[in-house]
């Protein structure tokens, strides 16, 4: 059984520290880069592809809205058109730093609001996808398990990881709580490794009403400006591996 483990990344920005990269790559199989908009910035996206290169971690883009005050969570109304024309910038910036490190991008993981919004709306979605398809059909897509993106990225040819969450909790339709939510994250490793576990094994999580749902699990992603993401990212590799699954990039053989 392969599982691949991921964490956005590179979201630090001039002089200001998010997270914990270095300590947290090595711990990972894949990682998704902040692109300018929403976090990061160019010395801090050299830095970080380079780190995960050293460390044979999948490198992946992670778009977001042009938010910085707002580290992308916010949703800032665009047309579909614009948000194509800013997932492209996004993506030429990265895929430019991997070629200048002697690395590839590999794939594409949009952030905060957009993602959530592409989760559910269709056509932004697809503006997503065709951004993505345009750049480089070869880049595998992650998007919320079951969600409008994925469904998108399948119709459209890209390949496609469902991406579920360690360090949040869902909702009855298999979408993510709203960070506004006092419920929303989860702060115990141990808890969210169990939760983890059993969502790979069986297919099914239990959501915020105590009910089961079905979800798909390629990737799972623990958030790096998580304050316990080095926690959590040790607990689940241990985890996982004693469990007898194998940590492998999406797209590895």
């Amino acid at each position: 059984m392969l599982i691949d483990l991921n964490s956005d990344i590179g979201e630090s920005y001039g002089a200001f520290k998010v997270g914990q990269d270095e300590a947290i790559i090595p711990y990972v199989t894949s990682v998704n880069i902040a692109c300018g908009y929403h976090a990061g910035d160019h010395g801090v996206m050299a830095k970080t592809v380079q780190l995960a290169a050293a460390n044979g971690v999948a490198i992946g883009a992670h778009p977001g809205y042009p938010d910085l005050q707002g580290f992308g969570r916010r949703f800032i109304p665009m047309q579909n058109e614009e948000i194509y024309q800013a997932v492209v910038y996004q993506l030429g910036a990265l895929q430019a730093m991997c070629k200048a490190y002697g690395t590839e991008m590999k794939h594409v993981k949009p952030h905060g609001a957009l993602y959530n919004v592409a989760a559910v709306n269709i056509a932004v979605a697809q503006a997503i996808v065709d951004a993505t398809f345009d750049v480089d059909p070869q880049l595998i897509l992650y998007g919320l398990s079951g969600s409008e993106l994925v469904k998108a990225g399948e119709r459209s040819g890209l390949r496609v990881a469902h991406e579920v969450f360690a360090d949040r909790t869902y909702q009855k339709n298999g979408t993510l709580m709203p960070r506004t939510d006092v419920n929303a994250l989860i702060h115990n490793p141990e808890v969210a490794a169990n939760r983890i576990i059993q969502l790979v094994k069986t297919g099914t999580i239990i959501c915020h009403t105590g009910e089961e749902i079905q979800l798909k699990a390629d990737t799972v992603c623990v958030h790096g400006d998580h304050a316990e993401a080095l926690l959590f990212v040790k607990k689940l590799r241990e985890r996982i591996q004693a469990e007898g699954m194998t940590l492998k990039e999406v797209g590895a053989h």
